[in-house]
């Protein structure tokens, strides 16, 4: 076996795995709370691309470039990214938060076809360049040949911010509101906490995350349009269900295993199948554990 080519195929698949677990965590947060799949999410992480690519680019036209402009791109995707899961809140889920089920389902798939043809309109359907903005760092060259100083960047951005929402989850004042909302809406509510507030505030994280996935994924392929948001979405929401839905250890372990399971398989077998390797992992993982990866099944009272 030659280890160093299955060496960078698991860090390609760890950086992969990375991305989706930053939008599989935006899915399982909003799903632990309010039990509703944001089918827009993925629409989320590409607007947060393309608002990284604009200012990316009226930094390159005035004269800047490197790693800083990334890290400015990023902060500013995100700020618009939050504002646009914060108006998707208000707007497509409150008001139908006492429906029936499908009816939020509806309106999530809905709002998913609308902003990605927004998007289209606004900008266009071909695949727009992506500036190269991460320089290869001197320190690195003897990995240079397994991952490259994106890949690196990704990694760690990655980690930071799941330590970050670690943090935010288990210590602070909304993180604490947001684990009783969790638990029980109508007793958070009894106890002063601001369930509406708290909702909102979940899916600006989620969004946010997703916007920070949208810009390294397009820093690494050097390309995006306005349809990256479908399939990143899909494979997001996959990682999810993968760890356990409205888990968030679980969504980190099931994007990891995702992105490594998808580059194995593309790189042993055919890259042609990745997809199938993807789902066909999901639909072996839900006959042997139905409750996803790190999922408790829950037992419902007849």
């Amino acid at each position: 076996m030659d280890f160093e080519y299955l060496f960078q195929l698991l860090c390609g698949g760890l950086v992969k795995g990375s991305i989706y677990a930053l939008i599989a965590l935006g899915y399982t947060m909003v799903y632990g709370i309010i039990q509703l799949i944001n089918f827009a999410h993925g629409e989320v992480y590409m607007i947060g691309a393309f608002v990284a690519l604009i200012i990316s680019g009226v930094a390159t036209l005035s004269g800047y470039s490197g790693l800083s402009v990334l890290i400015v791109a990023a902060v500013v995707a995100a700020i618009y990214a939050a504002a646009y899961g914060f108006t998707l809140e208000k707007i497509a889920y409150r008001p139908l938060r006492g429906a029936p089920r499908l009816s939020p389902l509806i309106s999530a798939i809905g709002a998913s076809i609308f902003l990605m043809n927004y998007v289209q309109l606004a900008q266009t359907p071909d695949f727009l360049p992506f500036p190269e903005l991460v320089p290869e760092f001197e320190f690195m060259e003897p990995l240079l040949q397994y991952v490259s100083s994106v890949d690196m960047v990704i990694l760690v951005m990655t980690a930071l911010t799941m330590v970050a929402l670690t943090v935010l989850i288990k210590y602070t004042k909304i993180g604490k509101a947001m684990r009783a909302t969790q638990q029980d809406q109508v007793m958070a509510r009894l106890v002063g906490i601001n369930v509406d507030r708290v909702i909102s505030a979940t899916f600006v994280i989620g969004s946010v995350l997703a916007a920070i996935g949208g810009v390294l994924i397009a820093s690494r392929t050097g390309q995006i349009n306005s349809a990256i948001g479908f399939m990143a979405g899909i494979k997001a929401f996959t990682a999810a269900v993968l760890g356990g839905i409205g888990n968030i250890p679980g969504a980190v372990l099931g994007g990891l295993v995702l992105g490594v399971a998808e580059t194995l398989g593309a790189g042993y077998i055919s890259s042609a199948y990745e997809d199938v390797f993807a789902f066909g992992l999901l639909v072996l993982i839900l006959i042997l554990r139905p409750a996803g990866l790190l999922g408790k099944a829950v037992k419902q009272k007849v």
